[in-house]
């Protein structure tokens, strides 16, 4: 199997600086042969380029590729703690919250950008247990934010 950063630049994807941290936490923690990351907003260059309720100012299909900008800001909170994806052996668990308009339920579908790239980047050991979750209002007024656990 290629090495998970040759993967992402078959999808034309790279790795982006570690987002900082909005609050007081860090962006992520190792405890024995897992890595946890906070929830990892959609940041492009310290900002959010989008903003808004999934469903209202957001549309499904942008917040599935938000997720996915999630997923790449997870991975690269994870590549910060462990020096090397290629030390990943599996992705754990995934949790996704979407900030939902109230008639909003295509949760599993936005949240779906972040797993498809997982499966993309580590393959077989990139399927995960998950959740997706309406929620009424994310930090910032982001539409998205994507937990990861990895196994290293």
């Amino acid at each position: 199997m290629s090495h998970p950063e040759e993967k992402l630049a078959e999808l034309g994807l790279k790795l982006p600086e570690v987002a900082a941290p909005v609050a007081a936490y860090i962006p992520v923690l190792r405890s024995g042969n897992l890595v946890y990351t906070s929830g990892q907003l959609p940041m492009v260059d310290g900002a959010l380029p989008m903003i808004g309720k999934v469903g209202a100012e957001v549309s499904p299909e942008d917040a599935k590729a938000l997720a996915q900008r999630c997923a790449l800001n997870a991975l690269a909170a994870v590549k910060s703690e462990i020096g090397d994806l290629a030390l990943v052996k599996r992705v754990v668990k995934v949790v996704g919250f979407v900030a939902s308009a109230p008639d909003f339920t295509g949760q599993p579908a936005v949240v779906n950008g972040a797993s498809e790239l997982f499966g993309a980047v580590f393959g077989e050991a990139g399927r995960h247990a998950r959740s997706a979750v309406g929620v009424a209002v994310l930090p910032l007024d982001a539409p998205v934010e994507v937990e990861l656990t990895v196994e290293v």
